[in-house]
C-alpha cells in the first residue's frame, strides 16, 4: 500500500511538471551582452523577451513547419507524455487497494494498476526524449567553434531542468506502481460466518429439537 501511495505522488508530480514544462517559455535562455537589460527565453511555442522593467513581451512561433526538427518532435512528444500521464494516473486509481473500484474483481484490479504503471513509465520517457535532445542540441551550439565568439549564445533555461524531474518522476512512480501490482493479493475472499443459513448455525450449534418437546407442541 506505501509503494502504491508512493507511487501516485510521484506520478501526480512528475505529470503536472511535465505540462508545465510543455507550455512555459523556458526552454533556452538568452543574455545579449550588448543589452544586458533584456533576456531572451524560448520555448516549444513562443519567444519572450523580459525587459529590466519586468516588461515581457511574447512572440508565437511561425510556421510549424518552419521551425527545426527538435522543436516540432518535442511538441509532439510532449503533448502525448501529457496524454499519457493523465490516462495512466486514473488507470493506476482504479487499481489502487484503497479504491473501491472492482472490489470482487481483485484481478482485474491488478490489471489496472500494471497498465496504469507502465503508461506512465511510458509517459516518463516521452518527455525526457525531447528534453535531452534540446539539451544536446543547445550544446553542441553553444560549443560551435564555426560560430564567432561575439555572438550571443543559448544557454539552457529553467524548463530544462524541471522537465528532466519530471520524466524520472513519472519513470520512477510508473515502476512503482507496476511492481507493487505484482505484489498485489489476487486470492478471493473467504465468505463470512454470518452470511450461513440460520438452519445451518443451529446444527452447527448442536441446537437439535427433542422428540418429547415436539410433542408438547403438538
Amino acid at each position: 500500500a506505501k509503494a502504491q501511495v508512493g507511487g501516485m505522488l510521484l506520478a501526480l508530480l512528475g505529470w503536472v511538471s511535465s505540462c508545465v514544462t510543455t507550455f512555459v517559455p523556458l526552454w533556452k535562455n538568452l543574455n545579449l551582452d550588448l543589452n544586458e537589460l533584456e533576456v531572451w527565453n524560448m520555448g516549444l511555442w513562443q519567444v519572450c523577451i523580459t525587459q529590466e522593467e519586468g516588461v515581457v513581451e511574447c512572440q508565437a512561433h511561425g510556421s510549424f513547419l518552419a521551425l527545426p526538427p527538435e522543436l516540432r518532435i518535442s511538441r509532439l512528444l510532449m503533448c502525448l507524455s501529457n496524454g499519457l500521464g493523465l490516462l495512466g494516473c486514473l488507470l493506476a486509481a482504479l487499481g489502487l487497494e484503497g479504491w473501491r473500484t472492482c472490489e470482487d474483481k481483485p484481478g482485474r484490479k491488478r490489471r489496472l494498476l500494471l497498465a496504469g504503471g507502465v503508461t506512465l513509465s511510458v509517459a516518463g520517457i516521452s518527455t525526457l526524449v525531447p528534453i535531452s535532445w534540446v539539451a544536446y542540441n543547445t550544446v553542441l551550439d553553444f560549443w560551435d567553434e564555426t560560430v564567432p565568439d561575439i555572438v550571443p549564445r543559448w544557454e539552457f533555461g529553467e524548463a530544462t531542468f524541471l522537465g528532466w524531474f519530471a520524466g524520472a518522476f513519472l519513470a520512477a512512480g510508473g515502476l512503482l506502481l507496476a511492481c507493487s501490482a505484482r505484489s498485489t493479493r489476487t486470492a478471493t475472499p473467504l465468505a463470512p460466518a454470518c452470511h450461513q443459513a440460520p438452519a445451518a448455525r443451529g446444527l452447527a450449534g448442536g441446537h437439535h429439537l427433542h422428540p418429547k418437546n415436539a410433542d408438547l407442541v403438538i
